[in-house]
């Protein structure tokens, strides 16, 4: 029965072609080019090109990663308004909800509730004619609402860190765009990624959505995952305040003697980067476990 269920799978009709990898690599060189024609002539109608192509270049790659890669009823057109409804529609949404938000010590759990309930939202809607609905289905259209989240998000952020009071700051533009992209494949994408895929997972042939108990806790874990990833810099500041010993007592006084400090913002950016990927490779295996229980599953009833 296990070897018929492999075969059928492997028989699934798919589309890769490697147009993902093709296109990130040659938007990148795109990006370059930008960069330094920008740079050579100054010219500030150029922004707008850097921070669309820097900041949609890595979802857009995501986004053709999963039309590859689609198979039964899911259709390219589902990705594609995942994407756009993700990402208009998220953003919206979230800025809607987050404008009264205030700085305490769960915001960023309450962040991270909020953007992910939006996302689930767009992800019931543009998923509810999908039928059946497989986990691997609901990753990839989640991946791809996750993606245009991220991207739209992104272009935000670029726009931000473009704009000062004394002009257009290209480097620290160019930054926030290059750190956004390579965190943006397990950050967004990935946690939609695993809410579509146990919501997928719980339904499979039925018409209805079911919300069973793991698609709670699937939510729950990924809200936890958000508020983690964005509490990140302040968890990692406290921790090297904590392990560097001698910098407790000088708070005491309301300051840090430099060389205390020197030590503390070090280890801080060390706690930072590992916290960071502690929290990817745990949203990683998270969609793998989900990917894996329902193969194992059909296998068995096959």
């Amino acid at each position: 029965m296990a070897a018929d269920y492999s075969a059928r799978n492997s028989a699934a009709p798919t589309h890769r072609h490697g147009w993902w990898w093709k296109a990130l690599l040659a938007g990148f060189a795109l990006w370059i080019a930008s960069i330094a024609v920008t740079v050579s002539t100054l010219n500030a109608n150029l922004i707008p090109t850097l921070i669309l192509l820097g900041s949609f270049l890595v979802p857009f790659s995501v986004v053709l990663f999963a039309v590859e890669r689609i198979t039964g009823n899911l259709a390219p057109i589902h990705v594609i308004v995942a994407f756009f409804a993700g990402g208009i529609v998220g953003v919206l949404a979230a800025s809607l909800l987050e404008a009264d938000l205030h700085a305490t010590t769960w915001i960023y759990l309450r962040v991270g509730l909020i953007e992910e309930a939006v996302k689930a939202v767009v992800l019931l809607i543009v998923g509810r004619n999908v039928v059946p609905k497989t986990p691997r289905q609901g990753a990839l259209l989640g991946a791809s609402i996750g993606a245009g989240f991220a991207a739209f998000e992104s272009a935000g952020y670029a726009f931000n860190a473009a704009v000062t009071a004394g002009g257009i700051d290209l480097a620290s533009m160019l930054q926030t765009e290059a750190m956004r992209s390579i965190l943006t494949p397990v950050c967004h994408v990935l946690w939609t990624a695993i809410l579509g895929a146990v919501i997928f997972g719980a339904t499979g042939r039925a018409t209805a959505y079911r919300f069973t108990g793991g698609a709670v806790i699937a939510f729950l874990a990924v809200v936890v995952l958000h508020g983690l990833w964005d509490s990140m810099g302040g968890i990692a500041a406290l921790l090297a305040v904590v392990v560097t010993g001698n910098a407790v007592p000088a708070l005491d006084y309301g300051f840090l003697r430099p060389g205390t400090d020197a030590a503390v913002s070090s280890l801080s950016s060390i706690f930072y980067f590992v916290g960071l990927a502690v929290v990817a490779v745990a949203g990683l295996v998270s969609l793998r476990l989900a990917l894996r229980r329902h193969d194992r599953r059909m296998a068995s009833n096959g």
